[in-house]
């Protein structure tokens, strides 16, 4: 299928007051000269690690029509299309502002400390059934993130759906006024990043930052039953949000959860959406995402979009890499279930994915088996709020837990002597024990904060899928 030009040298130069030295016409935008795609205009940005002007040459071998540089970059050939800024980032950011601005589609900005990814990809679909949609990729939810979604959003959009994220307070705000949001959904607030934060009312501050580029009319979707919700919708109200919306299971909710049902791969929800009873099933499994449900709902209600269009697309759900998703493993000894939580982790993500591994259904004679990763950002009640995930583990009925990584080493120690499978001092040296624990019938959830690196004990698992390994020939 064809793509539509997104930016042409004359747009593009006026958006970001630079100079171009050729003509081009841009259908993709790129900042990964590995990714970089036929038609894309290359985004040379200058990071902590690596300057993306050492890759110019590189992105246009791969198929770029033109690059963004700033002016203090030399030997970069004048051979190709070059469009020449002051600095590239803002260049990018100009590019997203003008994109913004030529854009009549409804904006969604979805942010909070634990569901956001989840709830920002089931929105995309929700609305993607009843108009043209686009939205963030992956987790594109800091100011490089921000800013290359919102510039590679094509001019006929009617919904665009970004996430937006921060680790520290002040980070929010300035994507909120690239956004210029006409709704902004905190899906929670939970003790994540507290590292640079006093206490969860500064997180909760720091959330509110996304009203700061609220449209005028614009609409607060808030999680009524957080502890924080009264914070954050007075924040919003301080701000000039028009409308505070709210989900969850207290009565008053606009957007009320009746009742649920929780299965080994999906949940059933009665809900009542702004006066309306629902019945509908959500194609993910957890509590946590009961709730990323109708905070979804809310949002297609207040945009004007089709309900039960969207409830068709929640039953089509599923989870995203590292994020939930389920692998069955076949071995010449027997079959056993992997769930890839693996991306991140904080506390409350955890709890619910105890939850999740407490709804699985093993096969015969098999375990629920936690594997478990540090998580980080927690600032000095990091061993405390490690140990207080105890009596979550042993709650839902798991019956051994591996842990890598020294702030894990609490938890273990923590833990009933006959749940302790082992631990060691990273997911690397964790590995073997796994691989020699797992057995037919286990479900295995794999879990822990991105820089543990938790993936690698994931994909090892799923290798000794024995058809897969024959299809490749191995």
């Amino acid at each position: 299928m064809k793509r539509e030009i997104l930016w042409n040298e004359k747009d593009a130069a006026k958006a970001t007051g630079g100079i171009s030295t050729a003509r081009f016409a841009a259908t993709g935008i790129s900042i990964d000269s590995r990714s970089v795609t036929k038609g894309d205009l290359f985004v040379a940005l200058r990071g902590p690690n690596h300057d993306g002007h050492d890759f110019v040459s590189d992105a246009f071998r791969g198929g770029a029509v033109a690059a963004l540089v700033d002016s203090q970059s030399y030997g970069i050939s004048n051979d190709n299309s070059l469009l020449v800024v002051d600095d590239s980032l803002a260049g990018l950011e100009a590019l997203a502002k003008a994109a913004r601005q030529r854009s009549d589609a409804r904006v969604v900005a979805v942010t909070g400390s634990v569901g956001k990814t989840g709830t920002k990809h089931a929105l995309q679909s929700a609305l993607s059934e009843v108009a043209m949609t686009h939205a963030s990729p992956k987790s594109y939810n800091n100011k490089w993130g921000v800013s290359l979604s919102l510039a590679r959003m094509p001019r006929n959009t009617c919904y665009g759906v970004f996430e937006v994220g921060m680790n520290r307070p002040g980070e929010i705000t300035p994507l909120s006024h690239i956004l210029q949001p006409h709704l902004a959904i905190i899906t929670n607030v939970e003790a994540a990043h507290l590292e640079f934060f006093k206490n969860l009312d500064a997180i909760a501050d720091a959330k509110a930052e996304v009203f700061d580029g609220l449209e005028g009319l614009g609409t607060a979707i808030l999680n009524r039953d957080n502890a924080q919700y009264e914070n954050l919708a007075t924040a919003a109200r301080k701000k000039g949000v028009y409308q505070v919306v709210d989900f969850g299971q207290d009565p008053k909710s606009w957007a009320r959860i009746k009742d649920y049902a929780l299965h080994s791969n999906y949940s059933s929800v009665s809900a009542n959406v702004d006066g309306e009873d629902v019945t509908y099933r959500v194609g993910i499994a957890g509590r946590h995402w009961v709730y990323n449900s109708v905070a979804v709902l809310a949002a297609v209600k207040v945009v004007g979009a089709d309900l039960h269009s969207a409830m068709d697309s929640l039953s089509g759900l599923s989870a995203l890499k590292g994020r939930g998703n389920h692998h069955l493993v076949n071995t010449s000894a027997g079959v056993f279930e992997v769930i890839d939580d693996s991306y991140n982790a904080n506390p409350a993500s955890m709890r619910a994915a105890f939850e999740t591994l407490g709804e699985s259904q093993p096969g015969a004679g098999g375990l629920r088996i936690a594997v478990l990763g540090d998580m980080r950002e927690l600032g000095l009640d990091s061993r405390k709020l490690h140990r207080d995930l105890v009596p979550a583990l042993t709650s839902v009925g798991i019956d051994l837990v591996f842990c890598a990584g020294s702030h894990m080493l609490d938890l273990y120690d923590a833990l009933p002597v006959n749940l302790r499978g082992h631990h060691a001092a990273s997911a690397e040296k964790l590995l073997p024990a796994v691989l020699e624990g797992i057995r037919p019938g286990d479900v295995a959830m794999i879990k822990g904060s991105l820089v543990m690196q938790m993936g690698a004990i994931v994909e090892a698992l799923i290798n000794l899928d024995e058809p897969a390994r024959a299809l490749n020939g191995n």
